[in-house]
């Protein structure tokens, strides 16, 4: 990041604030999660980027409207997570894969406690994933997958069957949002991060259990009829949050901000 622009009391110093590119030890103290006395049980924060016209993705994947610095954000607040949790078709589409172990931020985790990387957690109704993939059969820490109590059992087995841990977080065919991250932070997993897809963040959004926003607004226009960063049915009154900080780099906007 090269350049801050201030929102609220906590004025960088002066050295971060100059013109140069910021060490990832930087960004994770920027990007810190609250204090366990700041916040109640968990803490989610979704971290998403969007293009001037509102696309949340180019092509059906999100890497053309991004940079190497949001990338680096990216790895931050990865880094700084309990657990990722993402929706399953973000998965097919991206690609993914476990989390790996960064020498960067390893004495950060010990120091809080947590593992050598974040958790994959995997929502999905159906279950219809490739448990042979990488991402479930050579995870650093486990993957879990969260689903509803109406999952097909044949499903739930053979995830079972390929040592995923399955993890029923509401009554119907998918997640309670609420639920799933009370089952997440009963497993220890507190500091958690979403990265999407649209359908998932929307129901973490209207369900009000989304704290932060990390949003990257990338100076590009994708037009056509891509997803937004959220998806699903419109709110009753529009949710508000906070704007708490702004970073600045070849004309990409990194902000966070709160729910207020």
């Amino acid at each position: 990041m090269r350049r801050l622009f201030p929102v609220t009391d906590q004025t960088p110093p002066a050295d971060v604030r100059e013109d140069r590119e910021w060490s990832l030890d930087e960004l994770a103290e920027a990007y810190a999660y609250p204090a366990s006395e700041e916040r109640e049980g968990a803490w989610l924060r979704a971290n998403m980027v969007s293009s001037l016209d509102g696309a949340a993705q180019h092509d059906g994947r999100s890497q053309p409207i991004s940079s190497d610095a949001d990338m680096r954000i990216f790895g931050t607040l990865r880094g700084l997570a309990d657990a990722v949790v993402v929706g399953a078709e973000t998965v097919r589409l991206e690609g993914y894969r476990p989390a790996r172990a960064r020498a960067a931020f390893a004495d950060r985790r010990a120091a809080a406690g947590q593992g050598p990387a974040p958790a994959i957690v995997v929502v999905s109704a159906s279950l219809g994933l490739d448990f042979s993939l990488p991402l479930f059969t050579e995870p650093l820490v486990p993957t879990l997958v969260l689903t509803g109590a109406a999952a097909a059992p044949d499903r739930i087995r053979e995830a079972e069957k390929a040592g995923v841990e399955v993890v029923v977080a509401g009554d119907g065919p998918g997640i309670e949002p609420a639920r799933a991250v009370r089952a997440l932070a009963e497993r220890g997993l507190v500091r958690l991060l979403t990265e999407g897809g649209p359908r998932m963040l929307g129901q973490f959004a209207a369900a009000g259990v989304l704290d932060e926003l990390c949003l990257t607004v990338s100076p590009t226009m994708t037009v056509g009829d891509a997803q937004r960063i959220a998806g699903g049915p419109q709110l009753p009154d529009p949710s508000r949050f906070t704007l708490t900080s702004v970073l600045e780099e070849a004309g990409f906007l990194f902000t966070r901000y709160r729910k207020a």
